[in-house]
């Protein structure tokens, strides 16, 4: 009785398996899905991209299924089927079609931990209308007349207190976080605002799990942590709206967010926490980790180090007993620009951006149907062969010569490019200026880069620093 009981139970989960991978395949032929490997139900090949991405190389995994698929392959991660796209033509194409062929569309882990008033999940007018608020306050004339004052001071307050060792990336990691405080909410470096920033560093720890607090206790931690991130800001957010009705008005993000009301309906607090938050992301990570890359590179190519340097001294040295930078200043760091390049194009802060189809897309022989995660992937396209010689070496001279745009977007594209590029730009510069006119440095031990859950380096990359003697 037991045997036959096995038995049966054996034949409908062989039926089963081979049922579904029959049907995975039929599906594939009728919407001519690109090819690829699903794997297992709702896990899919997530393990295999996370060990991937781990490792000082997590190049393989896409390359791996390039060389067997092509530039455009399926996949399934973050408990859902994706396709991926290595393609330049493809991505830009992706891309430029916001908001007609393609919809912001991210992981639920993502997408929990920003809130879903974030400008990451906006779309339609609302999004253009968030995009070009944070537009008016991050262009080269606001930044020139406003914001480079700021930059200037905080990374000059924090690189005061330098000395002996020192873990880089936390260092560029509070001169960031403070900036973004300073610009979104008005608020100057205090205790509130490093306890804020220990918080806020494990709901980045959260981005890339399965979003799920049972299977996942980093995930679990994140939601607690956004949980506490969102209280705090929800205080800031009530006490400037009485500030408000006191007519106290300030000159920041905030306080652009409680005028900007364009159909006569202000922003709940809910939705401007989100908001903040979502910004957050954009202004702290993402740049305090090129910061970091920017220096670790630099030390590891004493040529392009000894150049930067010989042109930063030229700007010092013209500005006799001053030490502030101005806009002219900035302007005149051609190789500067050329080494945040390098640092963007090599280590890929943001590897892609996902999109979800808004009706049957068809590319390049291929039809992607309604409702389809896509992942356009500008890692592959940076560290391509193809497109770049000698692909994986830091070689910031390459940008001294006119490139294919459409093989660089470390910004993203389309109407969602990262609307503070500019003001990325200007900070990192503005780091690097007054990094290497102050002080000569060292790592403290060998460190290597690692990429999940974002891009950093393992050690945090310590050095040791020595305040020059003399600045030229």
């Amino acid at each position: 009785m037991d045997y036959i009981f096995l038995s049966i139970i054996f034949t409908i989960c062989l039926f089963t398996i081979i049922t579904f991978f029959l049907f995975r395949s039929t599906t594939r032929r009728i919407t001519r899905l690109p090819p690829g490997n699903v794997g297992l139900p709702f896990i899919g090949e997530t393990l295999q991209l996370i060990s991937a991405y781990k490792t000082q190389n997590p190049e393989p995994f896409i390359d791996s299924r390039v060389k067997k698929y092509g530039t455009v392959f399926t996949t399934h991660v973050f408990g859902e089927r994706t396709i991926f796209s290595a393609d330049p033509e493809i991505n830009r194409f992706i891309l430029q079609n916001e908001g007609r062929l393609f919809e912001s569309s991210y992981p639920g882990s993502i997408s929990n931990l920003v809130g879903r008033h974030s400008l990451l999940l906006m779309r339609g007018c609302l999004h253009r209308r968030m995009h070009s608020l944070i537009m008016s306050f991050a262009n080269a004339t606001i930044i020139k007349d406003h914001l480079l004052v700021d930059i200037d001071r905080l990374v000059r307050l924090n690189l005061d207190s330098w000395t002996g060792c020192v873990l880089l990336m936390e260092e560029a990691k509070k001169i960031t976080f403070e900036l973004t405080l300073k610009q979104l909410l008005s608020i100057d470096p205090c205790e509130w605002t490093e306890n804020l920033r220990k918080i806020y560093m494990r709901v980045i720890e959260g981005f890339f799990c399965i979003p799920s607090p049972i299977f996942s206790i980093t995930y679990r931690r994140a939601i607690q942590a956004r949980k506490r991130v969102a209280e705090e800001f929800s205080l800031v957010v009530r006490e400037r709206r009485r500030e408000r009705e006191r007519r106290m008005k300030k000159n920041d993000m905030l306080a652009a967010l409680f005028d900007s009301d364009g159909d006569g309906v202000g922003f709940s607090d809910d939705e401007i926490v989100d908001f903040l938050v979502s910004l957050l992301v954009a202004g702290y990570d993402t740049t305090s980790t090129t910061m970091t890359l920017a220096v670790k590179f630099l030390t590891d190519t004493p040529l392009a180090l000894a150049q930067l340097k010989k042109e930063h001294e030229e700007i010092r040295a013209k500005k006799g007993e001053s030490v502030s930078l101005e806009w002219e200043d900035y302007k005149s760091m051609p190789f500067t620009q050329c080494v945040i390049n390098e640092t963007l194009r090599v280590s890929n802060i943001i590897s892609g951006v996902f999109r979800r189809t808004m009706t049957d897309v068809d590319i390049k022989g291929y039809r992607l149907p309604k409702g389809s995660k896509v992942f356009t992937s500008l890692r592959a396209v940076h560290l391509g062969q193809d497109y770049f010689k000698n692909a994986r070496i830091f070689d910031p001279w390459r940008w001294q010569k006119p490139l294919d745009p459409t093989h660089f977007m470390p910004f993203g594209g389309g109407p969602r490019r990262c609307p503070g590029y500019e003001l990325a730009r200007v900070a990192l510069s503005v780091f690097l200026h007054h990094l290497v006119t102050r002080f000569s440095w060292e790592p403290a031990e060998e460190d290597k880069l690692v990429f999940f859950p974002t891009t950093r380096t393992q050690k945090r990359y310590p050095i040791f620093v020595e305040r020059r003697s003399k600045v030229v």
